[in-house]
């Protein structure tokens, strides 16, 4: 250890994390005559690792760090927070903080959601929505309705409820049997459309139109709800065809179900508005929420639901059935407060919706490299799908995928000094979601970086 701050040294840091440290999502034996990556600090768009290399954070952590890093506001926020009330639950009790912070959760989100119940990260909130349709319909009357409706290659999180509504079957498969009552309809990759892939307007018709066959054929009174997220993640950012969200609202208020809108990832500022609901003006009946919430100073999650959803929990003797330790920590709460002011104060919003044009511009800009066959997203959320031949638009398979990228393009792009994602969940994608604070120089820079080792990936393909 280093006498002056008792932490371990740069080797013993490695010889740790290869010994005790289990990373997610992780091929361990990758390092195992490797170093592990260990990123130690964070300043605005960049962070910066043991060997003292700087980074642009391209994927905002994971989809986290909106107002980017090393925010002394926020710290300062959690530190005064802890001296004053460094936890108590919200079971019976309330606490400030959390108050505050539902209440101007409340004031954010369309509509009349206001409730808010808090979770601790992704998976738990989308976890909650489905306990809570079930109970909700149990309460009203309706006690078959306990199937949910999500999308082909969606991810939806890890623990067992909400990996078994995530579409992604590589996901799944060593974790089954999972719980039933899912079910996967198509998503909206227009440039793999199987029907209408040349009008926006009527690949969103077939699109919704899916949801409510499979209404339809699981029968509707057995259907809770139908989770989407505003624009998908997993597949490379799949952004909803024209009067998509339309449709699938009034297919669910025709068939008396729920629609969720899962915005762990698009929810505060992503796509230049607090709720993703709001930039493709549509109202779910619930809201999940997490990652940018607090820009990842502190895990906080949770669910926005309708006025009328509380409606069977507000008689007497009603309860519902449900509860986290860690939700709603006052420590968590003061943090989100603290990142809103800072999206209040220095016009986040605004700086998506100003900048996005030249973010998509400068991805765009890629599309004269052969790999390259398709960018798409919307305000700072972007994927670029690669391609063994632009004009058929002929995919790798498995194999030359992982070879691509696991074995080329994720080292090779954090060896040039930027963080991203070159994802396999469906067509091999890379994926970018820089903090919500950069502007058309970061974009620059990352557009750069990419030109370059495509250029080098596509001579090895």
């Amino acid at each position: 250890m280093t006498a002056q701050t008792g932490r371990l040294d740069a080797q013993r840091l490695q010889r740790a994390a290869k010994d005790h440290l289990w990373m997610h999502f992780t091929e361990m034996a990758a390092y195992q005559d490797a170093d592990v990556p260990v990123i130690t600090r964070g300043e605005g768009a960049y962070v910066y690792d043991d060997k003292g290399r700087r980074y642009l954070d391209g994927l905002a952590g994971l989809f986290v760090s909106q107002v980017g890093h090393g925010r002394t506001e926020i710290a300062e926020a959690i530190a005064e927070q802890a001296a004053r009330l460094a936890y108590f639950p919200i079971w019976t009790y309330a606490h400030p903080s959390a108050i505050e912070l539902a209440e101007r959760l409340a004031s954010l989100a369309p509509g009349d959601l206001n409730r808010v119940f808090f979770t601790t990260g992704g998976s738990e909130a989308v976890e909650s929505a489905w306990k809570l349709a079930r109970q909700y319909f149990k309460a009203v009357g309706q006690p078959t309705r306990h199937k949910v409706i999500s999308r082909a290659v969606a991810y939806h999180g890890t623990t067992l409820g909400a990996l078994s509504i995530t579409g992604v079957q590589a996901l799944k498969t060593q974790f089954e049997p999972l719980v039933p009552s899912t079910v996967q309809v198509p998503n909206t990759n227009a440039y793999r459309a199987p029907v209408h892939g040349d009008d926006p307007e009527a690949f969103g018709r077939w699109a919704a139109d899916q949801i409510e066959a499979a209404i339809i054929q699981n029968g509707p009174e057995t259907v809770a709800a139908v989770y989407l997220e505003p624009v998908q993640n997993s597949g490379g950012c799949l952004p909803p065809p024209p009067g998509y969200f339309q449709r699938v609202r009034e297919i669910c208020d025709r068939h008396g179900v729920l629609l969720v809108s899962d915005e762990v990832i698009c929810a505060f500022g992503r796509l230049g508005e607090y709720f993703g609901a709001l930039r493709y003006d549509y109202l779910p009946d619930m809201i999940t929420f997490a990652k940018g919430a607090t820009s990842g100073y502190v895990p906080l999650g949770g669910v926005i639901a309708r006025d009328r959803l509380m409606e069977p929990f507000q008689e007497k003797g009603s309860v519902f059935s449900h509860g986290i330790t860690f939700a709603g920590h006052p420590v968590a709460a003061a943090a989100a407060l603290a990142n809103l002011d800072v999206f209040e104060r220095e016009d986040l919003l605004g700086n998506v919706r100003r900048n996005a044009p030249a973010f998509r511009a400068a991805l765009e800009g890629l599309l004269d490299l052969p790999i390259v066959g398709d960018v798409r997203g919307e305000g700072y959320f972007y994927g670029i799908e690669l391609v063994k031949d632009k004009e058929t638009r002929q995919t790798f398979d498995s194999e030359e995928a992982t070879r691509l990228l696991k074995g080329f393009l994720s080292p090779a792009l954090f060896d040039a000094g930027l963080i991203c994602r070159a994802d396999d969940r469906g067509d091999p994608v890379i994926q970018l979601s820089p903090p919500l604070i950069c502007g058309p120089e970061h974009f620059e820079e990352i557009a750069s970086i990419l030109r370059a080792v495509l250029t080098e990936a596509w001579k090895r393909r």
